[in-house]
């Protein structure tokens, strides 16, 4: 790996095809969380990728390459939903309210129909979701990087939770449908 991050730093494009061949399917795993789509998935990790080149010379050789990977992916991702979100309102949290009931666990709900769920949340939810239950990011950080308060970021995440659980029960209605 070391001699590839050389020859990106050189700007070889061999190395750099070679790179992104062998991060694309990690990178692609990250930003797809972030995206209504697989198009707009791959579009975001393309725009990622031409960061990383740009911006290879910055990388500390003494840390994992994956990480710093998975920061530029996930900026990227925000990017995007900067872009996207221009228009859209979003509720402070004096506005959010809570539910106290549970969603039934779906056992047999695949990795990708859960990445399918997250990806119908509108950007706004979608994002504050990847970024703190995902990602790790606590809601100040998160405000930080959305230019939203620690407030909407909570009340974002509780809509987005309150979205999902919706979303599993209209699944769970389905399935009981199908049985009876």
């Amino acid at each position: 790996m070391y001699l590839l991050i050389q020859g990106c730093m050189r700007n070889d494009r061999d190395s750099q095809r070679l790179l992104y061949q062998h991060y694309y399917a990690y990178a692609l795993s990250i930003c797809i969380r972030y995206s209504r789509n697989i198009n707009e998935a791959k579009e975001v990790v393309n725009d990622g990728f031409m960061k990383v080149f740009a911006k290879i010379d910055q990388y500390n050789q003494d840390s994992p390459f994956k990480g710093w990977l998975r920061k530029i992916m996930i900026n990227a991702s925000i990017d995007q939903y900067r872009r996207e979100l221009k228009h859209q309102q979003q509720d402070p949290v004096e506005f959010a309210h809570s539910a106290f009931t549970q969603p039934q666990a779906l056992t047999d709900l695949s990795h990708d129909e859960l990445i399918g769920l997250v990806q119908k949340l509108s950007p706004g939810y979608r994002a504050v979701f990847n970024l703190h239950v995902v990602d790790g990011y606590t809601h100040e950080e998160i405000g930080k990087i959305l230019n939203i308060s620690a407030g909407t970021s909570k009340s974002n995440l509780l809509k987005a939770r309150e979205n999902l659980r919706d979303m599993l029960e209209g699944l769970n209605r389905i399935s009981y449908e199908k049985v009876n």
